[in-house]
């Protein structure tokens, strides 16, 4: 028996953009102008605010779009096999990030993590601005900031994060409007640039 799906123009972009991007807002302060101050209750609730919100969210749309694009076949643009994969990987990426900030621990490794994902940020980048979506490519952009900054941030580098904290709240909120735009394209059957 062969099941056919219609196919959906419901993709939950908007879902992965907000959880990102409300992470970056709620991380981005605290880096760039130190407000709050991090102590132990502080870190605790960051770490517990990146688990759930950047990273469940996210992890939640990439395994939707995986789904159904393999699956299901409901999805048929090929360039959200690329938001799947980054919607995954960030999504996982930010339960580490969370755990971490929640239990103290060194920031030293995400170098490493910050080589992979300044990579996988590249890719997304060439992907959207080849297939001529130039809002998310830009979003790729600011992601390739925060990975690079990110890198001297581990290395111990002072102005690593500030500008860490810059590139969080320029792509927060570019991530805000990428929110709104797909909703309102979606659920209002506007046509703003997503």
């Amino acid at each position: 028996m062969n099941l056919m799906f219609h196919a959906s123009t419901f993709v939950p972009l908007a879902l992965g953009f907000f959880g990102l991007g409300t992470g970056y807002l709620i991380y981005g302060p605290e880096e760039l102008f130190g407000w709050p101050k991090r102590d132990e209750a502080v870190d605790r609730s960051t770490g517990i605010w990146g688990i759930w919100m950047p990273g469940f969210c996210q992890l939640l749309t990439g395994v939707y779009l995986f789904v159904g694009l393999t699956w299901f076949q409901v999805f048929k643009d090929p360039a959200l096999y690329m938001a799947a994969l980054a919607f995954s990987v960030y999504g996982i990426h930010w339960f580490a990030i969370g755990y971490n900030r929640y239990q103290r621990s060194d920031p030293r490794p995400n170098m490493g993590m910050s080589v992979a994902f300044t990579i996988v940020s590249v890719l997304g980048l060439v992907v959207f601005f080849k297939v001529g979506d130039w809002p998310v490519g830009l979003l790729f952009c600011g992601l390739v900031l925060i990975y690079i900054s990110d890198f001297f941030v581990s290395i111990g580098k002072a102005f690593g994060e500030r500008a860490l904290g810059f590139w969080h709240l320029v792509t927060g909120l570019w991530l805000m409007y990428l929110t709104f735009a797909a909703g309102l394209n979606i659920a209002a059957g506007m046509h703003l640039p997503l």
